[in-house]
């Protein structure tokens, strides 16, 4: 029990990714919104099927989720090794030792 919590499943660096992935994700959202008409009787397709809302919020969207998918995923670069805890494995000898015996 004396020992504390050394390792949590996210570092600072995982944060600031997952936090632009979910910017990402809220840009294309944004990008989606609207198209829609304030007289009921006049139907505009070109506002409501532009390009923006058709191909480019999608793909926000999706590569929002893929950054997000990333920093989950993410491991931190500098992990402890075993050695630095305090715990030594054993050394295995070299080939030049395994053939004179």
């Amino acid at each position: 029990m004396n020992n504390p919590i050394k390792h949590f499943g996210f570092q600072a660096e995982n944060y600031k990714i997952l936090l632009i992935g979910l910017a990402i994700n809220v840009v294309g959202f944004l990008l989606m919104i609207g198209g829609g008409s304030e007289d009921p009787n006049k139907f505009d397709g070109e506002a409501l099927f532009s390009t923006v809302r058709i191909t480019i919020a999608p793909i926000f969207i999706l590569v929002g989720y893929g950054v997000i998918l990333f920093s989950i995923m993410k491991k931190p670069k500098h992990q402890e090794s075993p050695e630095k805890e305090g715990v030594q494995k054993e050394k295995e000898p070299s080939a030049a030792v395994k053939l004179k015996k």
